[in-house]
């Protein structure tokens, strides 16, 4: 069956569906000797594909995986500034996989990493809305601001819907932190944080706790699974 071949390059684990994609703008890409263009299509099964004149891997199986990141590390595959990876802390897993979304250097929690495309364009959508919660630690709060936070926002020129807000308690000690639980259906770049601070908070950590039907749980920091098979179809669902 033919598929584009930017998807072909990214089943097979090279790189991501977007890296294939400037690869082939290149022309590092060749299918049956003819260098490929964007929207080209081919068949894995019959269709001579290489690229820098190699062919391309076989297809590796699908896998799934949640990670813990832990704070001070990036989600971008490769960093200028040769700073930690989160990419490196599931290498063990033996496939190339890829962080479905990001999550910013400051903040830690709930990271998938799969191979499979589909499924990561899937959840990263906006039109899927897929739910992400939050456990935020400000400082700031008011009965003002978590009534701003509940009001409608724009962030980008975007309007975001309504989270779902819960105030979780105060940090044990003199820190001075409110810990709240927020739910968003967006992905806006640092979102959580740009929000509380349209509510005149500031959050000092910020931890990914649920993705769709996943959670975190007792998985700690640095730490990764496999999905479990009822875990992959519920996000298939």
């Amino acid at each position: 069956m033919s598929e584009r071949i930017q998807k072909i390059i990214a089943a097979r684990g090279v790189t991501s569906r977007r890296k294939a994609e400037e690869l082939i703008l290149a022309g590092r890409v060749t299918c049956n000797g003819k260098v490929c263009v964007l929207g080209d299509v081919a068949d894995p099964a019959t269709d001579k594909i290489m690229l820098d004149g190699k062919l391309l891997p076989s297809r590796q199986p699908n896998t799934y995986i949640m990670l813990n990141k832990p704070r001070g590390y990036v989600t971008t595959l490769s960093d200028e500034k040769g700073r930690k990876n989160a990419a490196q802390l599931v290498e063990a897993c033996g496939v190339r996989v890829y962080p479905v979304g990001r999550l910013d250097m400051d903040s830690e929690g709930l990271l998938l990493f799969t191979n499979d495309g589909d499924l990561a364009q899937k959840m990263m959508h906006p039109s899927h809305e897929v739910k992400k919660t939050y456990v935020a630690k400000v400082t700031g709060f008011t009965k003002d601001g978590l009534r701003r936070l509940g009001e409608p926002m724009h962030l980008d020129g975007y309007p975001l819907r309504i989270p779902q807000v819960e105030i979780l308690g105060k940090e044990p000690g003199s820190s001075g932190l409110t810990c709240l639980q927020i739910t968003i259906h967006e992905g806006r770049n640092r979102q959580v944080r740009r929000m509380c601070a349209i509510a005149g908070m500031q959050v000092k950590r910020l931890t990914r706790v649920a993705e769709g039907s996943l959670t975190l749980s007792d998985l700690a920091p640095g730490q990764w699974r496999y999905l479990t098979d009822e875990e992959v179809r519920a996000i298939k669902e």
